[in-house]
């Protein structure tokens, strides 16, 4: 089980670079007039583990804070992430007790 838990968290520490540096790029390319990144993209990185990047990225650039669907999804993302984490420890702890 902690090698589940280590991939779990290298994978979110990984996504979450990678999505800050996509708040970043998307934020650079709004303020110069390019090609913007998809919040389709934003989105999916989030959804891929990315979720702690994408806030900081967020509040960092203070980027996509005023757009309430965009907000709306990527909160709906965290939540289905903690979801996921929250089944995986009682999961986890309901096994541990009977063993």
């Amino acid at each position: 089980m902690k090698i589940a838990v280590l991939a779990y968290l290298s994978i979110v520490a990984l996504m979450s670079l990678v999505s800050f540096a996509a708040f970043g790029w998307d934020k650079r390319s709004a303020e110069a007039g390019k090609r913007r990144v998809p919040e389709q993209t934003l989105h999916t990185l989030a959804f891929l583990g990315g979720w702690p990047g994408a806030l900081v990225g967020q509040s960092v650039f203070r980027h996509k804070t005023k757009k309430l669907s965009f907000r709306i999804v990527l909160w709906a993302i965290i939540l289905l992430h903690a979801l996921v984490v929250i089944a995986a420890y009682v999961a986890i702890s309901k096994f541990a007790a009977t063993q």
